[in-house]
């Protein structure tokens, strides 16, 4: 049942057309950015968050979804004016186990997820799968404290896991010294592409910090 949904979401991703004007409109885009976070990195650089079940102690969050984006082929259209309406909360509490908190889901749908064309499940259920499709790196999961290392050592760790990846189709973001993200970008049929030009942003830090699980 899943797959046969799948099949259909991307189908109708297909037959849209390709972004061909300047106005931000639901369906018209060039490609996908998938969008992954480093959990205990993002809880370091936003302290006060220990209540909440993301960056609680025991938490587990590694890998967490930021967001599934659709892009241009430079720049990206957001906050469509879309037909489709916006999740429940039962929809983006159900993300929240990959996504770190609802709030979040929410906050992708309005800005990147209401300018795919798709319904709120379609879109929901598309991040999913592009989430599950790539391997998260298992040796991150393995640290017990702090270490400083190049972000290139990231993006290798990943090319390793998904040799369908290239070096193109993957970048290593930074913020506050921290790793970032790692964003890989996707066809509108869900493969690894050449990023454009303005995604291709490869921290270049030699010592940048990467904390382990909480």
């Amino acid at each position: 049942m899943r797959r046969h949904l799948l099949r259909l979401i991307l189908l109708g991703l297909a037959l849209s057309h390709p972004a061909t004007a300047a106005e931000d409109r639901a369906g018209y885009f060039d490609y996908f950015v998938l969008s992954l976070s480093w959990s205990p990195n993002w809880c370091a650089r936003n302290p006060g968050r220990d209540e909440e079940r993301q960056c609680a102690e025991g938490s587990g969050q590694g890998w967490v979804l930021h967001g599934l984006w659709p892009q241009y082929d430079r720049g990206y259209p957001s906050y469509c004016q879309a037909a489709a309406r916006p999740p429940t909360r039962a929809m983006t509490a159900a993300m929240a186990d990959i996504m770190g908190n609802p709030g979040l889901a929410w906050h992708q749908w309005k800005k990147h997820g209401s300018c795919t064309g798709l319904s709120a499940a379609e879109y929901f259920e598309l991040s999913r799968s592009a989430y599950a499709d790539i391997a998260r790196p298992v040796v991150f999961r393995k640290l017990s404290r702090d270490i400083r290392l190049p972000a290139s050592v990231v993006e290798e760790a990943f090319l390793k896991a998904n040799p369908d990846l290239t070096p193109e189709s993957i970048t290593i973001t930074c913020k506050a010294g921290h790793i970032q993200e790692a964003r890989t970008c996707l066809s509108r049929e869900m493969t690894p592409i050449p990023c454009g030009a303005d995604v291709r942003r490869d921290c270049r830090l030699e010592d940048a910090l990467f904390a382990p699980l909480r």
